[in-house]
């Protein structure tokens, strides 16, 4: 009788990747080996962590017995938006079992026969190294109730692209923010910032490989047993945003209808900005002027914060009402007056920040919500978007109008997320349900894309 082999996923997606650029990453991560006592002290931490979490279930379940409350985990993670899931594009209710597959895929870079990896000794203490040229990506992973975060190398030269290490998550992740900042030291790190269903932010240094559990955390839960105080956010943090002119904050938007401004070097937040009637899901800072955030709201609202003021912010804002949820809101990196915004109906809406309640045009892009948008420092005109129903689209825009140039569809199912590759802004990598769930395309393979903005012949 054949030996059965492990059980097939029935949810394995990839909810949230991002990018490191090139050359910041040690040549050869740190390993740490841990002594009996130190795996002693962060299995007895994890344990009391779960038993005080245990408890303060119990007791929040008997009062919720008692008010007569039934609020199942979904009702839970999005009580106070009618019973809404903060991601309900994973759906994990209609996932069905599917053969596991490596997060990975060149898709227009090499072809599929050429990424069986080399067992060679001599090529896997190579791939060891990390090359000035490397890109590493960061990648969410979730495959049934387990979440972990793999970093891959990406050369794109090379045309390579490879899983370096993993760690094990806390809970399932919603959004990766890479930033150079690390807390504690006068040098520049390799740090990244997880948001994840579990309201507490992680933080963790890129250049140690081994990691069993973050740098440090931003937030507590508190709790009763121990007589924590809470702080921080109630709920799943759905979108972060560094602050590159101001390094050591960090911005959180969080289905418990904040946003919350970290201060990293403190631990602890600066300003709390709770003037919102719903979840925030996208929020992003302004590239230049560093007291500005702009921030997406299920309400509809698109607001922009000056910060400077943390007893007034709550009233400064500047306000763009449109149809919908908003999911998505970005700065444009070059003309900085502008944003976009995309909502839960598949639509783009272009605006200009000195033209309050008012959009420049609104596009029916997709026909589901939208997932992904990304501009072009390169090609000021070009843009791209994806949504859950699969497809990404390149547009031409002005300052009036935006015209399809080209769309692919890469069957991953529902796309997730995708981000770009900061030395080459045409290079995108998109996460989503179906093998291979992770891919790298370049939009320059497209003729339509190389005729509409004229651009050299790939090679």
């Amino acid at each position: 009788m054949a030996e059965e082999g492990p059980p097939e996923a029935s949810i394995d997606f990839v909810p949230a990747l991002c990018f490191v650029p090139r050359g910041v990453a040690k040549d050869r991560p740190d390993k740490i080996v841990l002594t009996q006592a130190e795996l002693a002290r962060i299995i007895g931490d994890t344990q009391q962590e779960l038993d005080e979490e245990s408890d303060d279930e119990a007791e929040e379940g008997d009062g919720d017995a008692a008010d007569g409350d039934d609020m199942d985990v979904d009702d839970h993670v999005d009580a106070n938006s009618e019973n809404r899931n903060p991601r309900d594009e994973f759906q994990f209710q209609e996932y069905d079992n599917e053969e596991n597959a490596n997060v990975t895929s060149l898709a227009n870079i090499v072809d599929a026969g050429e990424q069986i990896p080399d067992e060679d000794e001599d090529s896997e203490a190579e791939d060891e190294v990390i090359k000035p040229s490397d890109n590493l990506i960061l990648v969410g992973h979730v495959q049934d109730d387990a979440a972990s975060m793999e970093v891959w190398v990406f050369n794109q030269e090379e045309e390579a692209l490879y899983t370096h290490h993993d760690f094990l998550l806390p809970s399932f992740p919603l959004c990766i923010e890479w930033m150079n900042h690390d807390a504690g030291s006068d040098k520049t790190g390799n740090m990244c910032a997880i948001g994840c269903m579990d309201p507490i932010i992680t933080i963790w240094d890129l250049d140690i490989q081994d990691s069993i559990e973050p740098t440090f955390k931003l937030g507590s839960k508190g709790s009763r047993k121990q007589n924590k105080e809470q702080y921080g956010h109630k709920d799943a943090v759905l979108d972060l945003s560094w602050n590159t002119n101001f390094e050591h904050i960090l911005a959180s938007g969080s289905v418990d209808q904040t946003v919350i401004l970290w201060d990293m070097d403190e631990g602890q937040p600066h300003t709390t900005i709770t003037a919102f009637g719903e979840k925030v899901q996208s929020l992003e800072f302004h590239p230049q002027e560093a007291q500005s955030i702009l921030t997406g709201c299920a309400d509809g609202y698109v607001r922009l914060f000056d910060c400077r003021d943390s007893d007034a912010v709550n009233s400064s804002s500047i306000q763009w009402k449109v149809d919908g949820e908003v999911e998505k809101v970005l700065w444009h990196p070059t003309q900085n007056d502008y944003f976009i915004v995309g909502t839960n109906d598949g639509s783009l809406h272009y605006a200009d920040k000195r033209s309050p309640d008012q959009v420049l045009w609104s596009l029916k892009a997709h026909n589901e919500e939208i997932s992904g948008v990304c501009f072009n420092s390169q090609m000021p005109n070009l843009l791209t978007s994806i949504s859950t129903e699969g497809t990404l689209k390149v547009w031409n825009f002005n300052g009036t109008e935006a015209k399809h140039v080209y769309e692919h569809e890469f069957n991953m199912g529902r796309l997730q997320c995708m981000r770009q590759c900061p030395e080459d802004p045409y290079t995108l990598a998109f996460g989503g349900e179906k093998p291979p769930r992770c891919a790298i395309f370049n939009i320059k393979n497209s003729v339509a894309v190389r005729r509409t903005f004229g651009l050299a012949d790939a090679e």
